[in-house]
This record gives structure tokens, sequence and C-alpha cells, in this order.
């Protein structure tokens, strides 16, 4: 089982640094050069890119997780506390939560006194899925053109932690990839947002790993039914 153990420094004071992704020439127009990464060698570059996007905290009020509640880590999906306990981690003793994530099998060490600032919360109820399950049957919002852009714009989106934007990431990768098809980096990126959406809906909803799997898709598809084509920017 990977284990990750993080300190202050990792979850704290480092989102004004950007992560280097796929590079826009500058000047550059939409729709020019490589477009949806056809004779692009993207796939290794990329993967190393989205392992290193950083999810910046959301604005939240300190929570008292306890062991056994199921939780949400932005940068890994949904888990269970296993254990809150009192650790010596880089010559400091500190309160910590050991978390498992249900998709991957690692366990994620954080701070107590900060994992509301890393974005760690409990997760989603049934009012906020029914908001959830709203934004991936809504029609696909405007995306650019241009590969590289696209590719960025949805990253942003995911960097913010919050769990509507990861919809509207999913639902509007899913589409394109069904009406259009994905290059290899978007394919990639699409894989790891469903992974992480996935495994938080399928608490809130009681399904298992392959139910929910296959449920997230009928609804983005139910939705897609009578959704207009995949919006693009100029």
């Amino acid at each position: 089982m990977e284990e990750h153990v993080g300190d202050a420094d990792e979850f704290v004071g480092r989102g004004a640094a950007e992560p280097e992704g796929p590079e826009d020439a500058e000047g550059q127009e939409d729709g020019e050069g490589q477009e949806d990464g056809e004779g692009q060698e993207d796939g290794e570059v990329l993967d190393e890119d989205l392992a290193d996007i950083e999810i910046a905290p959301l604005a939240v009020a300190q929570v008292d997780f306890e062991i056994g509640d199921n939780v949400a880590y932005p940068q890994h999906g949904a888990g269970k506390v296993l254990k809150k306990e009192m650790k010596d981690v880089l010559g400091e003793r500190r309160e910590y939560l050991t978390i498992k994530i249900l998709h991957n099998d690692m366990t994620v060490m954080v701070p107590t006194e900060n994992a509301a600032l890393a974005g760690l919360r409990r997760v989603i109820d049934e009012e906020t899925l029914v908001k959830v399950v709203a934004v991936l049957q809504d029609e696909c919002s405007e995306m650019p053109k241009n590969w590289n852009r696209r590719f960025k714009h949805n990253r942003d989106l995911i960097k913010t932690g919050d769990i509507y934007d990861l919809a509207d990431v999913v639902r509007n990768l899913a589409i394109r990839e069904h009406q259009k098809g994905l290059s290899t980096g978007e394919k990639q990126m699409y894989t790891r947002a469903k992974r992480v959406l996935s495994s938080e809906m399928m608490y809130a909803l009681g399904m298992t790993e392959e139910e929910i799997d296959g449920h997230l898709t009928s609804v983005i598809l139910q939705g897609a039914g009578n959704a207009p084509a995949v919006a693009v920017a100029d």
C-alpha cells in the first residue's frame, strides 16, 4: 500500500507556483498549430503535468474530523479516516489524520491543524449531490478551440478543488470524447478527474466502484442526448 506523508509546507503556501504544462506560444491565435493533439507526442509530458496539479485550498472553516468519517481530499478523491494520532514527522510532534483513499489503495497523512486548509472536507451530502448531477447533465460550457489552451482551461478548473468545477470538466470532456474524441493528454485528464468525482459520488450514493462508473457515464450521456455540440471559443 502506498503511503503519502505531508507536512505543513506541502499543503500551505505553494499555491503561487504554477505547474508547467503544454506551452502556448505568445500571440498564437486559438485554433492555430496542433489541433486536438494531432501529431503531437504529449503523453509523457502531460502525465507529469497532471501529476503535479496542486489544488488551491478553498476558504473553509476548521472541521473536527473523527475516525470513520468519509472525507474528500481534492488531490486524491474520497476516502475514510482510519487513524487520528500523534506522530513525530520531520522532527515535529503533531496530530495527524491517516486517510485511506478509496480508488487507489493509497494512505495519506494530513496534519489535523491544516486539514481544512489542504481542502479536506466531508463527502458531499444529498443536496450537493443533486446539484452535481445537474451540472453533469447541463449543456457544455464554452472551451477554447486550441488544444493547449483548452487543456490549461480545464486544468485550472480542477485546481480550484471545487466539486462543481470538477463536474464541469468531467462533463465537457465526456461529451467531447463522445462527439469528437480526445487527445492523449485530455484522455489522461478525463480519466483522473472522473475517478476523483466517482469516488466521492460512490460514497454519497452507496454504490460500488463498478456501479458508480457506469452510473456516472449514463448520467452524463443522458444530459448529452439533448445537448448541442461542444461549444468552443473562437
